[in-house]
């Protein structure tokens, strides 16, 4: 993550810390629900390290938050560390030591240490050792100072660096940054030359070159092999050390976990953080790894003369809803004073989003999905259309994005399913194939094989199917307007859209060139026995513009076709997330969201007030009546009314988020 430029120190009182007698024991990294991060990103500037931290200060703010793990920098991307170091170089300025002061509070309560760590990322070591760094297809060492993940920085700076941090502080774990998403390809003489001896071919130095995918792959799994290699050194020395690579696995790394990390993390930022913990959440809720997302504390604005701005604590509890709703951990990031000083204003924010967390703690954490729709992650249409090793994929992702957007504004339940995930695309009712271009033969076969509802998106995936399904084409795919109709408004979606005849398909939507809706449609929307054609961008046309006219265009066409389980009055901004807890006789777990106002756009950077909505009405579907229902937090009972299959509640308020459970 980036290093916001924060060099004042503010002087406000802290209560002072009062004593607890030493845990008996701390909790495992990965069995963490709430969590905070610090980081610094040490540098040689730094002139007064420590200074403003004490046992009393990190006390006072364990006692007042009470989170499950503190993560604090060790080390960030300019690759100086944060400790006075026997085996690199630290700062000349620290003037107490940090990690030893957070060591003793989070050890006196339970508490998890990990420390933040710059892994490729590392530009001390590369200046250094220019032998150690990635080389560009220009043969210029990389100047940024990423490393190279076949030369010596592994085993001669960062797995030392790693092992006496651990057995100095006696650690409960590593979250290593600067990891997948700052790996690029690599033209050093040697890897060069290993490529040469393997395919007999020249390294390919851009995509018009042959062997560029195979290329790209070489540098994955040398990737998953430089994790592999610091992971097993850790483990081998200090066993009860917890291990994450920051983003590996998730929608960055679309790929089945392999590599034995114990838990999977990432930091979102930027704007519209909601719908990015959406589909991050949604990922990593289908790989069966312990998992948890990161919130800024601040936006970061794309402006970088405005600098960073706090959010309001009732913006960051929208953004754990997102996270909780899924069944994950969450932690919130902020970065001390360059002194090691956390803000009293900073520690209330802290401890009201973790008293909001921790009240909906038992009906939210390591919940499991109930499936209703699935949107399907291609990771190998990012890998193969793409130039990148790994994401953040940015607009490349929101095929997936917009299309969970979309459906979650027509209150459906939704899931991610990793394509690597073949069973979930035979056990959900709905999948939903966005417009990726290169699927896969194994994806195409499971495809084939559903029984059940399947809307398939893209010109591209039309045409691939078209022939077997009964799907009439009419010339090539080529980049059109199209206005589809909705009751209010026409909704535009303009983009790369297929040409298709009727046919003996069912007509369930047109579109036209122009918001003259009378006349001159054509079919934007067929259905063909299970399938439903929709060879058009939709996903990323609403992940652009989230018109209002999108939404209930699908909600037009959709809701006769697929009626949701859950339904609701409720406005569109509330977000429904089906769970059940663990356990054969977990309960049904509804989750609601109010997701009104959310942060979007630079020149509103923060939020400060999310109306509350009341009141609504909230129906589902049951094969028979339960027993009762209960709103969390607060454990009180819901008036449930019974008929025709469907149990309705009345939900007399929703400030930010509530669980409706039915018990078994």
């Amino acid at each position: 993550m980036s290093k916001p430029n924060r060099r004042t120190v503010l002087q406000l009182s802290v209560a002072p810390f009062v004593g607890v007698p030493r845990a008996r024991s701390r909790k495992r990294r990965a069995d963490g629900f709430f969590g905070l991060h610090f980081d610094l990103h040490p540098d040689p500037d730094d002139k007064a390290l420590g200074r403003d931290l004490s046992d009393a200060h990190a006390g006072a703010l364990l006692d007042a938050v009470q989170p499950d793990f503190v993560q604090y920098d060790c080390k960030g991307h300019a690759g100086w560390l944060g400790y006075r170091s026997k085996v690199s170089d630290s700062p000349a300025g620290i003037v107490n030591d940090s990690l030893a002061i957070w060591r003793r509070a989070t050890d006196a309560r339970g508490i998890a240490l990990v420390i933040h760590f710059s892994g490729v990322w590392d530009a001390l070591a590369i200046k250094q050792h220019p032998e150690w760094g990635r080389v560009d297809e220009k043969g210029v060492v990389d100047p940024r100072g990423r490393a190279s993940l076949f030369g010596d920085y592994l085993a001669k700076r960062m797995i030392p660096q790693l092992k006496e941090a651990i057995g100095k502080y006696d650690l409960d774990g590593v979250w290593l940054d600067g990891e997948c998403w700052a790996v690029h390809p690599d033209y050093g003489a040697a890897i060069v030359a290993e490529w040469k001896k393997r395919t007999g071919e020249d390294a390919p130095r851009s995509e018009h070159e042959p062997g560029w995918q195979e290329w790209l792959a070489f540098h994955r799994k040398k990737f998953f092999s430089y994790v592999k290699t610091y992971v097993d050194a850790i483990r081998a020395a200090h066993p009860p050390v917890q291990i994450a690579s920051n983003w590996l696995y998730s929608t960055c790394v679309p790929e089945k976990p392999a590599v034995p990390v114990d838990f999977l993390s990432g930091d979102y930022m930027g704007n519209a953080p909601v719908s990015k913990a959406r589909l991050e959440a949604r990922y990593l809720a289908q790989t069966g790894r312990p998992w948890d997302l990161m919130a800024w504390g601040f936006q970061q604005s794309s402006n970088s003369a405005a600098g960073p701005v706090f959010k309001p604590a009732v913006q960051v509890q929208q953004e754990a809803s997102i996270v909780l709703a899924q069944g994950g951990g969450f932690q919130l990031y902020y970065q001390p004073t360059r002194a090691g000083r956390i803000e009293p204003h900073l520690i209330k924010v802290m401890a009201e989003v973790g008293r909001f967390c921790r009240a909906r703690q038992a009906v939210s954490h390591r919940t499991l999905p109930v499936a209703e729709v699935g949107v399907l992650f291609s990771g190998r249409s990012l890998y193969r259309t793409t130039n990148m090793l790994f994401g953040n994929w940015g607009a490349l992702s929101n095929p997936a994005s917009g299309w969970i957007d979309l459906l979650l504004a027509c209150h459906h339940s939704v899931d991610v399913i990793p394509d690597w995930r073949l069973d979930l695309l035979q056990s959900t009712p709905l999948v939903v194939v966005p417009e990726w271009t290169d699927l896969g033969p194994e994806v195409m076969a499971a495809l084939r094989a559903r029984t059940q509802l399947t809307i398939i998106g893209g010109a591209a995936n039309a045409r691939s199917l078209a022939r077997e399904m009964g799907l009439v084409l009419t010339g090539e795919p080529s980049t059109q307007t199209a206005w589809l109709p909705s009751p209010e408004v026409p909704a535009n979606a303009r983009g790369l859209w297929q040409d298709i005849a009727p046919g003996k398909a069912q007509v369930l939507s047109l579109r036209h060139p122009n918001p003259d809706l009378s006349r001159e449609g054509v079919p934007s929307v067929v259905r063909i026995g299970n399938f439903i054609f929709v060879p058009g961008p939709i996903g990323s046309a609403f992940a652009t513009t989230h018109a209002p006219a999108l939404r209930e265009w699908l909600r037009g066409w959709l809701g006769p076709v697929f009626p949701a389980r859950v339904q609701t009055n409720a406005p569109s901004t509330v977000e429904l997330a089906l769970r059940r807890a663990p356990g054969k006789s977990g309960g049904l777990l509804l989750h609601l969201i109010n997701t009104t106002a959310m942060q979007v756009a630079d020149d509103y950077a923060a939020v400060d007030f999310i109306p509350p909505l009341q009141p609504f009405t909230v129906s589902c579907a049951f094969p028979q009546a339960p027993r009762r229902a209960v709103w969390h937090p607060g454990g009180g009972e819901l008036a449930v009314s019974w008929a025709n299959g469907r149990a309705e509640v009345t939900i007399p308020r929703l400030d930010i988020h509530g669980v409706i459970e039915f018990p078994t």
